[in-house]
């Protein structure tokens, strides 16, 4: 038997100093997918053409940042996080700059759907596959931290936002808040690092599983389960993302004052906050009682409140707390499922390997944006679109424990072994 000896592990300052710049970039790109649903209605009285079709915008952002990602986390490994992360906050500046000026859908298709999803996808699978290299003994904490930045990031920038489109329209927002947005992240972007070659010490043969390269990945059935798991709770998350001001508009609650504050930026600012908190409060949960058993959880809470959702729609308040519910639910999806995913396939190819699960945001997309508006506008309510959105949740939440935890289980049973082998050689 060989003699294993002791890696050196990174300094823990560089560590933190990265997890916190890690942070900066994705609270830069938040507002260009939570921020979306404030520019929908004045954007389609400018454009004209249906909710539908302003949609497309939506999903156009979000497929280009999940089905580019394994590209991206390409050139991300070959290039460097500090060069991709740079282009990328430049991409999302220019996407809000040229969207102001566009007067066509088709060109906000271009400018915020192209531009803006390719560059916010840089971003968020580079940040996401750094940290859990970065953090191999606190994946769930660390991915969980970054994703709330991405979360509540619009937190800062919904209430200002609101205000000058009010104001002075929403062609002024896109470009202040562009520059703004562009410029954080374009400093941010030039202290990222690769982290060392670092296997972290291990403390259990159990965990001295091997790094699975996509190839290998992709011909395993965990990560198809995983995909099409993410790709529920996307689709379910998304409707409600895109949707909540058309949604709070329909109900006649999003000029409702609840305590002096207009419903809807009030519903957007604490879900900004919900959205974040979860993401580390569930992924350092996950660290300790399991993937699996926080699955349940979670994606049960957010059934839950989309039931409650249904019945008390009209009530501003409660539409107010509901929706934050709904948010705190859905949100930790970015930090369970990428922590999952390096559980089972390893660290070292952590971001080509995220950036292909990643996609099943796109799907989400595709059927959450402009599906769930062409269903309400085919029935005349969105009371369907709850349903299946509280469906959804119910039904990955009973995957997780049943499907994923057996194959969990089985997985780690033959690394076990594996490593047993490799140890005694």
């Amino acid at each position: 038997m060989t003699q294993a000896t002791a890696p050196s592990v990174p300094a823990k300052s560089t560590q933190w100093r990265q997890l916190v710049l890690g942070i900066i970039l994705m609270m830069s790109i938040s507002s260009s997918q939570y921020v979306w649903t404030l520019f929908v209605d004045p954007i389609q009285k400018h454009l004209g053409g249906s909710l539908a079709a302003i949609q497309v915008t939506f999903s156009i952002f979000v497929v280009l940042q999940t089905w580019f990602s394994p590209f991206q986390a390409f050139l991300i490994e070959r290039f460097g996080p500090r060069l991709l992360m740079t282009i990328g906050s430049l991409l999302i500046g220019a996407s809000w700059f040229f969207s102001a000026t566009v007067s066509s859908i088709s060109q906000l298709y271009l400018t915020y759907g192209v531009l803006g999803g390719i560059g916010s996808g840089i971003i968020y699978v580079g940040v996401i596959g750094l940290m859990v290299r970065w953090f191999p003994h606190r994946r769930g904490l660390a991915t969980g931290l970054v994703a709330a930045g991405y979360g509540a990031g619009a937190i800062l920038t919904t209430f200002p936002i609101a205000h000058m489109i009010k104001t002075s329209g929403y062609s002024h927002a896109l470009v202040i808040f562009g520059i703004i947005q562009g410029v954080v992240g374009l400093i941010a972007a030039q202290g990222l690092v690769k982290p060392p070659s670092y296997q972290p010490i291990i403390s259990s043969i159990a965990n001295q599983s091997k790094s699975y390269r996509p190839s290998e990945m992709l011909r395993t059935a965990p990560f198809w389960l995983l995909f099409v798991m993410m790709s529920m709770m996307s689709t379910s998350g998304l409707m409600i993302v895109s949707e909540v001001g058309p949604i709070a508009k329909d109900y006649g609650v999003s000029h409702s004052l609840v305590l002096g504050v207009a419903a809807l930026p009030l519903s957007l600012t604490l879900s900004r906050f919900t959205n974040g908190i979860t993401r580390p409060f569930f992924g350092w949960l996950s660290d300790f009682i399991g993937r699996e058993n926080t699955m349940l959880i979670a994606f049960s809470l957010e059934a839950l409140s989309i039931v409650l959702l249904i019945s008390f729609v009209t009530n501003p308040a409660l539409f107010v707390v509901l929706t934050g519910l709904a948010f705190f639910g859905w949100g930790e999806i970015f930090s369970l499922f990428p922590s999952t995913l390096t559980d089972f396939y390893g660290s070292e190819h952590a971001t080509l390997n995220y950036g292909l699960l990643y996609m099943a945001q796109g799907v989400g997309a595709l059927l959450g944006g402009p599906l769930s508006a062409s269903l309400e506008s085919a029935t005349g309510s969105w009371t369907p679109v709850f349903i299946i959105v509280a469906l959804m949740d119910v039904f990955t939440a009973i995957l997780a424990v049943t499907v994923l935890k057996q194959l969990h289980k089985r997985w780690t049973q033959v690394t076990e072994t594996v490593a047993k082998q490799s140890l005694a050689e």
